[in-house]
């Protein structure tokens, strides 16, 4: 499995997010991009994802909710500015859970030697506490990486 290395720095309202993937670049962006692939890694291990809007395009939008093993929903939606296939994806998300606390988001897939991809997300927010309240308890970053190596698995089936 490859790491996440999740990057938030004191004093700043950013979070930046790299992850190395042994797929080509337009099967990584089409797992961001394709609602049947998107929700089998979308969030922490244990929950499933329901798209009540999924529109990956320019102008687009999208409203997602994770369900947990206990029947809680955590919805999040956003708009999508620019989605260059297989370059990068801009965006905005709100965790509706903490409404009126908005990032603009930038997700940039890169093609590396031997069928690889660099993803770099990075995420600006309002404040440095947003941000802050945003990871939480570390449950931003457990779903992260959770969900990540959920794509790792996937992106080795189609293959």
């Amino acid at each position: 499995m490859n790491k996440t290395i999740i990057i938030a720095e004191h004093g700043k309202q950013d979070l930046i997010i790299e992850r190395e993937f042994d797929a080509p670049r337009d099967l990584v962006f089409r797992a961001h991009t394709d609602p049947e692939l998107y929700s089998q890694w979308l969030g922490p291990d244990g929950y499933k994802t329901r798209f009540e809007r999924f529109e990956p395009k320019s102008g687009g939008s999208y409203r997602f909710v994770n369900i947990d093993e206990k029947g809680d929903e955590f919805v999040f939606h956003g708009v999508y500015h620019e989605v260059e296939e297989p370059e990068s994806i801009i965006g905005t998300f709100e965790w509706e859970g903490m409404p009126g606390h908005v990032s603009l988001e930038k997700a940039e897939f890169f093609e590396l030697p031997n069928n690889r991809t660099k993803l770099i997300s990075h995420s600006i927010y309002l404040s440095e506490e947003d941000r802050n309240g945003m990871m939480g308890d570390g449950a931003m970053e457990k779903g992260v990486n959770e969900g990540y190596d959920k794509l790792d698995k996937l992106l080795e089936k189609m293959k």
